[in-house]
């Protein structure tokens, strides 16, 4: 299990966070943009950001020598990337061609979860997509498994491992899936039960109530999602009685509104319901904890009882294009008071980049005729996921006290991005640059509560 940051480190940078939505503005008062910065870590929290010479003057004053001194100046330095929504069974099956939602479930997506029935399947595929996480500089996401409780176990403790904030769930399907990827009420219960006492709260981990969409679960199965995701757990007290911890409140996450044929399929499915919201929401699925995938096809009245309830959305760019799903309006979604978080959904998304996720989300911007401003896509993909994962309090930013998970962005050696960025006159001009040309090439390291996660060769 991981055990802590380091004591005291100095990064130097060229810092640049968010301390809210800058929205479309000109002027982007909620950005704060330190050319010559520093951050003052100590035990992977910080203690203090501003310019350099005001903090190593603190550090000074308050006669610390760093342990270690990382220097990035000439490099950006953000907070670390939020991936809102993923599938890691499915990272075998990327790129997988020629089928939209339903279909490609049936193809694609139930053969490969299929295999996770072997734990060693699944620990492989954990720890394969928890070191590209990091090198594509995203260091929270939230994550499905497979209806087997060791994908859980597999995640959770690679996560654990590392030092990585991350939620993962156990997927509740009860019917319309095969027969081997599907549970029951009861042994559903059992397996999220003890899920939650082995991870949740542990170390940085959450974990996230996972029922797939809703015609895979029966109504007695969303039921059984209500109370888990419902249930009061007081501070300071576990389910099992182990070393005493503080336990947060759980999380959901699961899909709404992706396609046209499911929305269908959950009318037929669901005819006593008003939507297909309503089939969540009157099992009280919803609220700031909870986070619905795409969301692309949404009634007046699920766009009222979203932003009502604070539910987010999760916004899959690359997915809805590479399956054909629709497109999503990006920036009027924000301007109408959604909260909303960044995602990459892979498998059907064909990268686990931010910043090509980012590209992809302004391509959905320009369709919808409401152009993304290039430092609200950063937000996005971090104090806006922050936020769209209620876990803003811990990540997102550079504020005091905040667990100092970074990432260092350049140029990566991409000719044409140097040749942009040569002719870049401000910040925004030099961050669109990145979005629309940066990949993961250009991510120079990551840290984890200030420790080294990862460095690029």
């Amino acid at each position: 299990m991981y055990s802590g940051g380091a004591g005291h480190v100095l990064i130097l940078g060229n810092l640049v966070d968010f301390t809210g939505d800058p929205g479309s503005a000109a002027e982007f008062p909620l950005v704060r943009h330190e050319p010559d910065g520093a951050l003052w870590l100590e035990q992977g929290y910080i203690r203090l950001r501003g310019t350099r010479a005001a903090v190593e003057a603190a550090m000074t004053t308050a006669r610390v020598v760093p342990a270690q001194v990382q220097d990035h100046r000439g490099q950006l330095v953000l907070p670390g990337l939020i991936d809102c929504h993923l599938h890691y069974p499915q990272i075998g099956m990327m790129a997988s061609w020629g089928a939209q939602l339903l279909d490609w479930l049936q193809g694609f997506t139930f053969p490969a979860e299929r295999a996770f029935a072997d734990p060693a399947v699944a620990h492989e595929a954990a720890v394969f997509v928890l070191q590209r996480l990091l090198a594509h500089g995203t260091t929270t996401a939230s994550v499905f498994a497979t209806v087997h409780a060791h994908s859980v176990d597999a995640f959770l403790g690679e996560a654990a491992r590392v030092g990585a904030r991350m939620l993962c769930g156990k997927v509740m399907m009860d019917r319309h899936a095969p027969a081997e990827l599907c549970d029951t009420v009861e042994q559903g219960a059992h397996d999220i039960a003890d899920l939650i006492a082995r991870w949740h709260g542990v170390d940085r981990l959450r974990y996230t109530v996972t029922p797939r969409f809703a015609p895979t679960s029966s109504e007695a199965q969303l039921a059984l999602a209500s109370v888990l995701y419902r249930q009061a757990q007081p501070a300071g007290q576990t389910a099992r009685g182990d070393q005493a911890r503080e336990v947060p409140p759980l999380h959901l996450q699961s899909h709404l509104a992706e396609n046209a044929a499911e929305i269908a399929w959950v009318a037929e499915l669901y005819p006593q319901r008003r939507d297909y919201f309503d089939v969540y929401q009157v099992h009280g699925l919803d609220g700031p904890h909870a986070i619905y995938g795409h969301c692309l096809h949404l009634t007046d009245r699920e766009q009222a009882a979203l932003r009502q309830t604070r539910t987010a959305l999760a916004f899959c760019p690359t997915s809805n294009l590479f399956l054909g799903s629709g497109v999503f309006d990006i920036t009027r979604r924000l301007d109408q008071g959604f909260t909303v978080g960044l995602a990459t959904d892979v498998g059907a998304g064909s990268s686990l980049s931010m910043i090509r996720t980012q590209a992809a989300a302004y391509q959905h911007s320009q369709l919808a005729g409401a152009p993304l401003s290039p430092l609200r896509a950063w937000y996005l993909a971090t104090l806006g996921g922050a936020r769209a994962l209620a876990l803003d309090a811990q990540i997102g930013n550079f504020d005091v006290g905040k667990e100092a998970d970074i990432v260092v962005l350049d140029d990566g050696g991409i000719a044409e991005l140097c040749r942009r960025q040569a002719r870049a006159s401000n910040l925004a001009e030099h961050l669109f640059a990145l979005t629309m040309l940066g990949d993961e090439r250009c991510v120079a390291a990551t840290y984890l509560m200030g420790k080294p996660a990862h460095r690029r060769a």
